[in-house]
């Protein structure tokens, strides 16, 4: 019997260490596939495409289309009624003002172009804050102490 143990227990103990083996092998294959290729917690539709994130600039109403086409009239690279839309009239016409003006003749809508057709913000373009100059200006920031 002592000679059947000493083959038994052997084999019985390769056996259970080919079993828990297979079993760690089975478990780590299943971790690698979900970090890869995690499963949502909950099914995704594309049921609600007012939860999409913006993705940059929205395209101008009509009615500021027109207004920029009658600032293009003004400046005589429009021709034509202003209709709202932005056609390829409208974009011949700013890329025209474009060069006319010095700009790049995209004829798209930037800050520049809005400021020279005297629709845009004043300091469109203008550059960073230039630090201030005079009497003050070599004195220290002033700094909160706590």
């Amino acid at each position: 019997m002592t000679r059947s143990r000493r083959i038994i227990v052997p084999l019985l103990a390769a056996a259970l260490l080919a079993c828990a083996s297979a079993s760690i092998s089975a478990q780590t294959a299943q971790q690698y596939s979900s970090a890869t290729h995690p499963t949502p917690a909950h099914k995704t539709t594309k049921k609600h495409p007012h939860h999409t994130r913006d993705r940059g600039q929205i395209a101008p109403t009509p009615d500021r289309i027109e207004e920029i086409q009658t600032a293009l009239a003004r400046e005589n690279a429009y021709q034509g009624e202003p209709n709202g839309k932005w056609d390829a009239a409208t974009i011949a016409a700013m890329r025209r003002f474009q060069s006319a003006n010095g700009l790049e003749p995209t004829g798209k809508i930037d800050a520049l172009t809005l400021q020279k057709l005297g629709l845009g913000s004043e300091v469109a373009g203008k550059g960073a804050p230039t630090p201030p100059t005079g009497p003050d200006a070599d004195s220290p920031p002033i700094t909160e102490v706590r």
